[in-house]
């Protein structure tokens, strides 16, 4: 159980005594982060800075479902473009066609998709125009 606050010690010198005696017997030493600087500490204050960071950390979204397909198809149509090969441009493309035509069968929460498949020959014909032999 924790140390109980002996009556007349102000909570200031009870919890600084207490600090000090952690310090001697080294439980703050080697602690994560150690000498390295306090992340993010000159940006402004955000009340849901921990929210943000679990996010982060566990890749999650906090956009719309449709949102995030938008976003998906914007940076797959990126990766078709940088593909090695006309095939893995197509694979690409026709992978995220998949997703847009489920969601457009099943519906996705958030503002309207305003998303139709890809041409799969139209990428590929600008993949061939990028990627001269």
């Amino acid at each position: 159980m924790t140390e109980r606050k002996p009556p007349g010690v102000s909570f200031e010198s009870w919890i600084d005594r207490q600090i000090s005696e952690a310090m001697e017997r080294g439980e703050f030493d080697d602690l994560p982060g150690a000498g390295k600087p306090i992340p993010d500490i000159d940006k402004p204050y955000d009340e849901l800075w921990w929210v943000k960071q679990k996010l982060r950390r566990e890749g999650a979204s906090m956009l719309p479902p449709t949102l995030v397909l938008r976003k998906e198809a914007e940076d797959a149509l990126a990766a078709a473009a940088r593909a090695r090969s006309e095939a893995e441009a197509r694979e690409i493309v026709e992978a995220v066609n998949e997703k847009i035509r489920k969601a457009i069968r099943t519906g996705l929460s958030g503002p309207p998709l305003n998303l139709m498949p890809f041409d799969v020959d139209r990428v590929a014909r600008e993949w061939r125009e990028r990627h001269p032999k």
